[in-house]
């Protein structure tokens, strides 16, 4: 489990098709201790959760940072933003959520439902609007003031008008995750609410 509440920056840095392109064996630099990454332990990649099978130090003048590989199977290439990933790709990182961690964003599984589409972006002076679409089926899960994940961000709706919605990103936020580069027509991540799927399952039920 995670919070959406981004810790690193990690960058592609080398990507590998395997399996005949079903499976994509991923290298991705970071900052994290590597004394403090086990193989099997889960790292949210834009809000992808992903599983470690191998880590170590970068040598030459990349010494300082610490490097991980990971598998995109091919449901995460089918239904996230990772079909479009290369070397060079930035990601926004979170380690898993461990007992007695400050709850700072919302419950976040790392299981992206689908992808939403960047509309528009409005830079105003002390934060930015930003407006997606995404499919019937997702936003029904969508609410005005409700809790949303995208690429791994947790972040709070503003406005909802049917496949529509937006959300308004403080500097802090657009300066330490990828949020800050976002441009019209970019796809993202989308998870919604687990507690807005459960609802909606419930009313279903009766």
């Amino acid at each position: 489990m995670f919070t959406g509440i981004v810790t690193d920056i990690g960058e592609i840095i080398s990507f590998t098709p395997v399996a005949q392109g079903q499976l994509h064996r991923l290298r991705i630099a970071c900052r994290y201790d590597q004394t403090t990454i086990a193989d099997g332990a889960s790292i949210a990649s834009n809000g992808v959760c992903l599983t470690v099978v191998a880590s170590g130090v970068a040598g030459g003048k990349d010494s300082q940072r610490t490097w991980y590989d990971v598998d995109a199977a091919a449901e995460t290439l089918a239904l996230t933003t990772a079909k479009h990933w290369k070397v060079g790709t930035r990601l926004n990182l979170e380690r898993a959520l461990k007992i007695g961690d400050e709850l700072g964003g919302h419950i976040v599984a790392g299981h992206a439902d689908g992808i939403a589409t960047l509309v528009s972006r409005e830079d105003l002076p002390d934060m930015a609007r930003f407006e997606l679409s995404t499919t019937r089926e997702l936003a029904r899960f969508i609410a005005t003031k409700g809790s949303i994940t995208l690429d791994g961000v947790s972040l709070t709706v503003n406005t909802v008008k049917d496949v529509t919605f937006s959300v308004l990103i403080i500097p802090h936020t657009l300066s330490v995750t990828t949020i800050g580069g976002w441009k019209a027509g970019d796809e993202v991540n989308i998870e919604v609410d687990l507690m807005a799927r459960y609802a909606a399952r419930l009313t279903e039920m009766k």
